[in-house]
């Protein structure tokens, strides 16, 4: 692993790898919770944006820039950030490099290009409205967080993108879009040192302007339980609480706790519980997402609404359950080499690596290797365990948003 800082202030991540492929992303530490209320959706808007033309490119070159050689260009956005990221062979990765110092820092953003966008996320929004089982996450979050951009919706809402123009763009990444706030993160079969030069090469111009994001820590709420009419054939139920930051030792500890009730194996105790033994749902999740200052954990499912009540009796059952005893040794031991084998599986791939040192540079200013993670795994105690369990999952705690049928 290579570290390196810019003087602009650009953090720069390598890890050499000896795949022919490599893969490499630009983190932006800008997203949706540093929208202005009037500007929701600029994040994600700017991220779409950044694609079509730049001072050197139109639309066809840089869609084609990449391709032409078999690379692959896309981006996401984040509550916390953009990422713009690409995966090319190792011999075409100056390319690569290039072109994301180009969108990153010489996007126009075309005013006929910018109309034509905010109708395909208009789509975009209005087809998560037809799938109530990713509507409910944003609904959720905009109850959890009430009053806090965090609430708000990645893809934003008609309204505010319909007021976005071509100079709230520029404002928007002049702000946001700055070295200090930025990281570069790569995978390779590159001398790390060539890596250096070739991000020097092409970033080193950019002015040290911005700094650190200043965010406001939402403030505390009370659990809510909420019900909406929904047309769709199953009702769709989702229980949650706030959570643990990315800077809370006690993530580590939650993340297994979430794992074991609703993780991706099939013998996860939800899934096990509504699924296997009772027949009452297809899909039952629990997930963990933290913030810098705040989270959320939530568990969703769906079923057919006669059945909703012992759904709910049966998750409170289990989350009851992890509450009142602590695991025994051999079960803890089971859980942490679950949690530990999905982790190194999940990340044996350059890509997952690629943007999760990425991500862990922004958070921390350091990788978190996975031997950390995995130190930290071990030294988890069946009593911190049965702790956080109790603050997060005890009754009185939980919130729910259920969508009736």
């Amino acid at each position: 692993m290579n570290n390196y800082i810019l003087p602009n202030g650009l953090r720069i991540v390598h890890r050499y790898h000896t795949s022919p492929v490599a893969y490499c992303s630009l983190s932006v530490n800008a997203g949706t919770r540093d929208e202005a209320s009037a500007e929701n959706g600029i994040a994600h808007l700017t991220e779409h944006m950044l694609f079509k033309g730049t001072q050197r490119r139109s639309t066809y070159y840089i869609n084609n820039r990449l391709e032409n050689v078999g690379g692959e260009l896309n981006a996401f956005t984040t509550k916390e950030e953009t990422v713009i990221h690409a995966t090319v062979l190792k011999g075409d990765i100056e390319r690569a490099v290039e072109l994301l110092a180009d969108l990153a820092f010489h996007a126009t953003f075309p005013d006929k290009e910018l109309k034509k966008e905010k109708e395909v996320i208009i789509d975009e929004i209005n087809s998560c409205k037809d799938h109530p089982s990713e509507l409910i996450f944003d609904d959720f979050d905009a109850l959890l967080f009430k009053g806090s951009p965090l609430g708000r919706p990645i893809l934003g809402v008609p309204g505010t993108l319909a007021g976005i123009g071509v100079e709230q763009l520029k404002n928007f990444t002049g702000q946001h879009y700055q070295p200090p706030q930025m990281v570069f993160s790569s995978i390779g079969k590159i001398n790390p040192k060539r890596m250096e030069r070739l991000v020097k090469k092409h970033f080193s111009a950019f002015p040290a302007a911005g700094g650190k994001r200043s965010r406001k820590k939402p403030a505390a709420y009370r659990p809510f339980q909420v019900t909406k009419e929904c047309r769709t054939f199953q009702t769709h139920c989702m229980l949650g609480n706030r959570a643990y930051s990315l800077h809370d030792a006690r993530r580590t500890g939650l993340a297994l706790l979430v794992n074991y009730l609703g993780g991706p194996a099939a013998n996860a105790r939800l899934n096990t519980a509504l699924r296997e033994k009772n027949g009452l749902v297809y899909t039952i999740e629990a997930n963990y997402t933290p913030y810098c200052d705040s989270g959320a954990v939530t568990v969703y499912f769906g079923a057919d609404r006669e059945n909703i009540p012992q759904c709910m009796e049966l998750i409170r059952k289990e989350l009851q359950a992890v509450c009142a005893k602590a695991f025994g040794s051999a079960s803890l031991h089971r859980i942490k080499k679950q949690l530990l084998g999905q982790l190194f599986i999940s990340a044996d791939n350059a890509e997952v690596q690629m943007l999760s040192q990425g991500k862990s540079v922004m958070a921390y200013d350091y990788v978190e290797t996975f031997d950390l993670l995995k130190a930290r795994i071990e030294a988890l105690t069946a009593q911190e365990i049965q702790d956080i369990a109790n603050e997060i999952f005890a009754p009185e705690k939980l919130s729910t948003l259920t969508y009736v049928n």
